[in-house]
């Protein structure tokens, strides 16, 4: 008989010999699969009549790595001008700029089509760390209820009975700025950081009644300086939703301290809910809290929803408003003759600054257009909330949309079209006030709050808060765009939201 000493080596090398064949048959194999299945995406798919880059609605491989830059929203803008206003982006998925199609993605639908609307594509939507849905992520049932529950604290009633909690936070703006003109030899500051030490305090105060300290204290609260790098690791966490067994993998394998990380920063909020909550009525001003609790409805919160809630109100009524008063800063420094003729109008309108209210600020002409124009040239949310098409798909702008298809509206690619702006990149203001130039803009399409059951509850807390902030600073300052600020706009990252660099500005009090 053989010995086994000599099997043994015998047996090892035939094994080292047929890896690499397994290896090569494999990668052959998985070869052969992609190779089929993107002939499949390109030319056999149902959604092969529409029009984009072959590459593209062969793989995700390219919208991973532009995720991965941040470099979607150029990628948006130049399909979109490339090849017109419905693109494919990825084999299931179409992006739209067209100027209709908000009421066919987004909107109410008629009596019997609006089941044929694509919903939100739930998959896209988490929930928040305590596995409860807020107000954005929540299904339809569950959101009639929230809603009616918050509505009547963004009405324009409660936001009169807020209003000097929003002054204070404005006049607080101007006079860190005026100290800093005081006490700073080169009077220089980074107008992005004041913006959100801004609505960050704005904010707290009004959904935990009390403020973060961030103006008073002249630097951010760590707590903000994590939200803003979670929005970069969520937008690349969100690729993995791309792959569903990789995002179960991911799930049931992520260390047990990014959990903890996670629930620790959520639980910011919660300590903070309970401590307003204790507190009972806010004796110092209206808030959240008072106008919720008030109601009956209001008490059909469970703690958790109020928990959920209050986190999302801190990442969403904050970050956006501060990015939309940052571009129209910068928009309006690039443009002086559009800046001094805001400034005029601001000075010409009031005695004393302690003179403004929300509802004069809102009859001034120039200041809504100037909003209005920085929406559109520098929206604050640029790229596409997820929808999916039902079941039986659904008819879009004229055109049926196949079953299970992902649906963005990519809004400044949107916006900034030249097949629905006159001269679309350069900040106008004067095409909202009926200049002839511009009257066959397609300004209907912007939207940056969304249209339809799910629009953005608190727009109008939104338009009057940046009209405010900004009126307050015109008021009483004169600022200068500083040379290392020249090109601000020029290569941002997107995200969920831009990615800014510090806007540097020199500021001089009036008076």
């Amino acid at each position: 008989m053989p010995t086994t000493s000599e099997e043994g080596p015998q047996g090892l090398s035939m094994l080292l010999t047929f890896i690499p064949r397994i290896f090569a048959t494999l990668t052959t194999l998985l070869l052969i699969r992609f190779i089929i299945r993107a002939i499949y995406r390109v030319y056999f798919h149902p959604l092969s009549k529409f029009p984009g880059p072959k590459l593209y609605a062969a793989t995700r491989i390219p919208w991973v790595i532009s995720t991965v830059r941040g470099t979607r929203n150029d990628v948006l803008r130049d399909l979109h001008q490339k090849y017109g206003h419905v693109v494919r982006i990825n084999h299931d998925e179409l992006s739209f700029t067209d100027p209709d199609c908000w009421k066919d993605i987004d909107g109410h639908g008629t009596k019997g089509t609006a089941g044929s609307l694509p919903h939100k594509y739930w998959a896209r939507y988490g929930t928040a760390p305590n596995g409860t849905h807020n107000i954005i992520s929540t299904r339809d049932e569950d959101h009639t209820r929230q809603r009616k529950i918050f509505t009547p604290a963004f009405s324009d009633r409660a936001l009169k009975q807020q209003e000097p909690l929003f002054v204070r936070y404005a006049d607080q703006l101007v006079l860190k700025l005026r100290e800093g003109v005081e006490n700073r030899s080169d009077k220089k500051f980074d107008m992005v950081r004041m913006y959100n030490y801004a609505t960050f305090d704005v904010m707290a105060d009004l959904t935990f009644g009390e403020s973060l300290h961030m103006l008073e204290n002249d630097e951010y609260d760590p707590w903000v300086t994590t939200i803003f790098g979670g929005l970069k690791i969520g937008s690349w966490f969100g690729i993995l939703q791309y792959y569903p067994w990789l995002w179960r993998a991911f799930k049931r394998y992520v260390p047990e301290s990014v959990n903890k990380k996670r629930m620790d920063f959520f639980n910011h909020s919660v300590e903070r809910v309970t401590k307003r909550l204790e507190k009972g009525h806010n004796t110092e001003g209206l808030d959240l809290w008072d106008l919720v609790l008030s109601q009956k409805e209001g008490r059909g919160l469970t703690r958790a929803e109020m928990d959920a809630n209050s986190f999302l109100f801190m990442i969403a009524g904050t970050e956006t408003t501060a990015t939309l008063l940052s571009g129209l800063t910068f928009l309006l420094l690039c443009n002086p003759e559009c800046m001094k003729k805001l400034r005029d109008e601001i000075r010409s309108a009031f005695a004393s600054s302690d003179d403004m209210t929300m509802e004069k600020l809102a009859m001034l002409p120039y200041l809504a257009a100037c909003v209005k124009e920085a929406l559109r040239v520098y929206p604050p949310v640029p790229l596409g909330l997820a929808r999916i098409t039902p079941d039986d798909g659904s008819t879009i702008v004229g055109r049926f949309i196949p079953p299970n298809t992902t649906i963005v509206i990519s809004q400044h690619a949107m916006y900034t079209h030249p097949k629905n702006f006159k001269r679309p990149t350069e900040f106008l203001p004067q095409r909202w006030l009926g200049d002839k130039e511009f009257e066959n803009d397609e300004r209907q399409c912007v939207q940056p709050f969304i249209v339809g059951s799910r629009d953005c509850l608190g727009k109008n807390m939104a338009y009057h808060e940046m009209r405010l902030l900004l009126a307050k600073l015109l008021y009483n300052l004169d600022i200068e765009l500083c040379p290392e600020s020249n090109h601000w706009m020029v290569g941002q990252k997107t995200y969920f939201l831009w990615e800014k660099q510090p806007l540097f500005c020199k500021v001089k009090a009036v008076n």
